[in-house]
């Protein structure tokens, strides 16, 4: 490659950095690479030369790296979050000038890229923190890209990151999604619906295997079946090949026969169950693949339980086609409430802030190269195509029907499950999302009273406007000026 400055820098070469490096080079655009330890430098170099004489050079140092990236310079960091982002910041910015541009591709807390977007102000430098989905293959050849920060950058980004996106029928992966801080929201709230489709998927894993007692073999084959008709999606069709592997170890039965059951996890999902409380936003079914993690890094405390806590020694018989029948009916369906939860903090969370993200644009940012693309993200485009204010992904009359149509058939999952004593958290919680939003009264008012009974917080009634408080017993004494009472949850509303 000539001496001519490059397009774009990638500083941070674990895999997904050199993946990515690597796929926009593959797109025509020159890329220079920089890292701390030399030797990934060399490795990605010699990676490039290998796969096509890709437009890519290597540097030796931060100073040397910005100096080979054309102005206004396009910088893509990818190292650990946290402080790892903020010293490499710090060595970058310090060649850098106004009008260039930094662009933060890890796992990171928003507030970190709105504080990180604020100190390179002064500087004139511009911050854009975009997650990227899709793990070390889709970064080679092709991810789902969620950027968030000045519209002028992002302009100035879009031809890079058009052309390097995962690309499906109606365009490429990704888009403006916001102000800063706003693609971080997006990625998170992505990372919550993975954990809960991998729950769901687990837990109908679990019904298969200790309830129908298939095989791995068939079970296999009956999520690649699956994968075929509208379950189809990248963790159902990764869910059917891992079942089939073959132990690479010992050479007897089945890989994931000898994982053992604890569920790591790396902080978004606990990040996006954490907004959902603070944007007041119901995500039972985020939360519960959350809680599943926990208990399962309880393995100790398992193990002692299960020679204690004993579940039923009879277990309903039932037919095995229907079951299996049932479960993609439940599977289905509690997909379609996890979407609805994520996509509801997505839009809480973007009207208190004047985001203004599209949630029909969301749905096209996840329909390829992510982890949780599938077939069902068309229709929740195309739901909020037709209604950007939808208020519940619910309530889309085509998703109302689809979700109406199974209800039967995912009670009788949750019912089974809960008879054999087969634990379901999201499956249930899922369920119980679809029947309590569904019910125009709820036993809330009970809750209220209650409230109002031993902390004389008040009420509202049914047949007339304004607060209220009632004396309840002969103890109860007046509580003086009412709106004084409320005044505290009014402002945590708002």
């Amino acid at each position: 490659m000539s001496e001519e400055l490059c397009d774009v820098g990638l500083y941070g070469l674990a895999v997904m950095g050199q993946n990515f490096a690597l796929n926009m080079a593959s797109k025509g655009f020159s890329v220079c690479v920089g890292n701390r330890s030399p030797a990934k430098v060399d490795l990605t170099v010699q990676r490039a030369k290998d796969e096509g004489n890709l437009p890519l050079v290597g540097s030796t140092s931060p100073a040397e790296f910005i100096s080979k990236i054309a102005k206004p310079r396009k910088v893509i960091i990818l190292v650990m979050a946290g402080k790892p982002v903020d010293e490499t910041i710090a060595q970058l910015s310090e060649h850098m000038e106004p009008g260039d541009i930094i662009v933060d591709g890890g796992n990171e807390w928003l507030n970190n890229s709105i504080r990180r977007a604020e100190e390179l102000e002064p500087k004139g430098i511009h911050f854009v923190g975009m997650g990227i989905s899709g793990g070390e293959e889709g970064a080679r050849n092709g991810p789902s890209l969620m950027p968030g920060g000045p519209r002028e950058a992002y302009d100035q980004l879009e031809p890079i990151i058009m052309k390097c996106a995962a690309q499906v029928s109606d365009g490429a992966c990704t888009g403006y999604v916001g102000p800063v801080g706003s693609g971080n929201y997006v990625k998170m709230v992505h990372n919550g619906v993975e954990y809960a489709d991998m729950q769901l998927i687990g837990e109908v894993y679990d019904v298969l295997k200790t309830i129908v007692g298939m095989s791995n073999e068939e079970m296999s084959k009956t999520f690649a079946k699956w994968n075929e008709g509208i379950l189809d999606s990248y963790l159902i069709e990764i869910t059917a090949k891992i079942l089939a592997k073959p132990d690479d170890v010992t050479g007897e039965g089945y890989v994931v026969d000898y994982v053992l059951d604890k569920t790591g996890s790396k902080g978004t999902g606990r990040w996006t169950v954490q907004e959902a409380a603070e944007q007041s936003v119901a995500a039972p079914t985020l939360a519960a693949a959350l809680d599943s993690r926990y208990i399962s890094s309880r393995k100790e405390e398992r193990i002692a339980a299960s020679k204690v806590l004993k579940g039923p020694t009879e277990t309903p018989n039932v037919s095995k086609a229907q079951i299996i029948e049932d479960l993609e009916a439940a599977l289905y369906a509690s997909k379609i409430c996890s979407y609805a939860q994520g996509l509801g903090l997505i839009k809480a969370a973007s009207d208190a802030k004047d985001w203004n993200v599209d949630l029909a644009q969301c749905a096209k940012m996840w329909k390829g190269g992510c982890i949780i693309r599938a077939k069902l993200l068309d229709k929740i485009q195309a739901a909020f195509t037709a209604d950007a204010n939808l208020p519940n992904l619910m309530i889309d009359p085509a998703f109302a029907a689809e979700l109406n149509e199974r209800s039967m058939a995912w009670r009788r999952v949750l019912t089974l499950c809960i008879a054999s004593g087969v634990s379901c958290p999201a499956l249930c919680a899922s369920l119980n999302y679809f029947d309590s939003y569904r019910r125009a009264s709820l036993p809330a008012n009970l809750t209220q009273a209650q409230r109002d009974f031993f902390g004389g917080h008040t009420y509202e009634r049914i047949d007339r406007e304004g607060p209220f408080h009632c004396a309840w017993t002969d103890a109860h004494k007046a509580i003086g000026d009412i709106s004084e009472r409320t005044a505290g949850e009014k402002a945590a509303r708002e």
